[in-house]
């Protein structure tokens, strides 16, 4: 196929804008020309010429000579209406954000078929690895059995520093912040927020469901102490904050909290912000997926890798969709469950108190001074149900 030339408008110049900017600048064979770049602020000191930048989002909608709208920014409402629009009027779409799209991928979805347009969006899942490429691609007709990984570079570069260097959590974030790895207000990363969006988008290209983020459990690392660091260590292991999901018959279960982690996985060897993630499938058996997972130019080449994509008329076929009905006379798609046991680390405070209960079998307990441990069995419909979970006091860990 001739390869096309593109005319680009894009929105949002901060991180990933600038690291777009510089891959392409750099990149030969790739016929790609920027008209307009819209930006909030015309004020702000810029490492282009003014003539490249608009405060208003029509001068890229409604141009008729940019085939290619590149959305950039942070705030969710507005990517999903320049997504929007941009498709209503036959334009190619890319985007880097990970949030709006998981919380529009049904919709998103719909608007590709209805109009027509390419919709591609890599660098919203692991940076540099191609993961949602390879999925649409490579294991189109494999039966996968799994995904899971450390899809989130700034909570992987914060653990590498607390367990390789020993910093403290808040000295650990600041150096992420100030390397760009991690955001001014850090909560989308350290909460896992971020890994569930991924998650919502791995599931669609792994097993053809749509799955919205409320409905996936997740637990961040923003209450991790040296207690638990110790205990870590004490189990010759470090801690990864990992997504996960897997398919059992015709139902798939996902989740993202920490887990413990020791030399016998290959997730322990990945590092500072890169990302790593293991597919199993049916014909292929494992397959290892590493690289940078954060940072302005590893997302920048995600986007760019979309561009070329679209150069030569690429664009996602959804084929997962299709077969994840698994009896067509009954249509009977994959579902999400929540009905897998998980083995877990909790601990809590003496002033906080978990409901026993809820596990189905307590493997370890552990009461000393203010704190105390429990690792037990326990349901990942009750996990996500209960109240205790989300006390101020509460660490979760998995444990093999």
């Amino acid at each position: 196929m001739r390869r096309k030339n593109l005319t680009l408008g894009i929105f949002g110049f901060g991180c990933v804008g600038q690291g777009l900017y510089e891959v392409l600048s750099r990149t030969n064979g790739l016929k790609v020309s920027i008209k307009k770049i819209c930006i909030k602020d015309a004020n702000k000191e810029r490492s282009l010429a003014p003539l490249f930048f608009t405060t208003n989002k029509n001068d890229i909608l409604y141009d008729p000579d940019i085939d290619v709208v590149v959305e950039l920014i942070n705030d969710d409402t507005a990517a999903f209406d320049i997504v929007k629009t941009a498709m209503q009027n036959g334009k190619a779409v890319v985007s880097a954000s990970k949030k709006m799209i998981a919380g529009h991928l049904y919709e998103l979805y719909e608007l590709q078929q209805q109009y027509k347009v390419p919709f591609l969006y890599e660098g919203a899942c692991c940076a540099s690895i191609p993961i949602i490429r390879n999925l649409e691609e490579y294991y189109d007709n494999d039966l996968l059995h799994s995904i899971e990984g450390i899809v989130n570079g700034s909570t992987n570069y914060i653990l590498t520093k607390i367990f390789d260097e020993n910093k403290n959590f808040s000295a650990a974030l600041s150096e992420a912040q100030e390397l760009g790895f991690a955001e001014t207000d850090p909560a989308m990363d350290i909460e896992g927020h971020d890994p569930k969006f991924k998650l919502c988008i791995l599931l669609l290209h792994a097993f053809g469901i749509f799955v919205k983020p409320e409905h996936i459990f997740n637990f961040g690392i923003e209450r991790l102490n040296d207690f638990d660091i110790n205990y870590a260590r004490e189990k010759h292991a470090t801690i990864k904050l990992i997504a996960t999901c897997r398919k059992i018959g015709d139902e798939v279960y996902a989740y993202v909290f920490p887990q413990l982690v020791n030399g016998d996985s290959q997730l322990t060897g990945i590092h500072n912000e890169y990302n790593g993630v293991i597919v199993e499938s049916a014909f292929s058996d494992k397959q290892f997926f590493v690289g940078k997972g954060a940072g302005s130019t590893p997302t920048g080449s995600a986007v760019l890798s979309d561009i070329s994509a679209l150069s030569y008329g690429y664009r996602y076929e959804y084929r997962k969709i299709g077969q994840s009905i698994l009896s067509r006379e009954e249509n009977h798609p994959l579902r999400l469950t929540q009905h897998v046991a998980l083995k877990v680390y909790a601990r809590y405070g003496n002033e906080t108190e978990i409901d026993l209960g809820d596990f189905d079998e307590v493997h370890e307990k552990y009461e000393s001074g203010e704190t105390r441990f429990v690792v037990g069995t326990i349901p990942l419909e009750k996990l996500k149900a209960s109240a205790w979970v989300n006390g101020k006091n509460i660490n979760l860990i998995g444990v093999s």
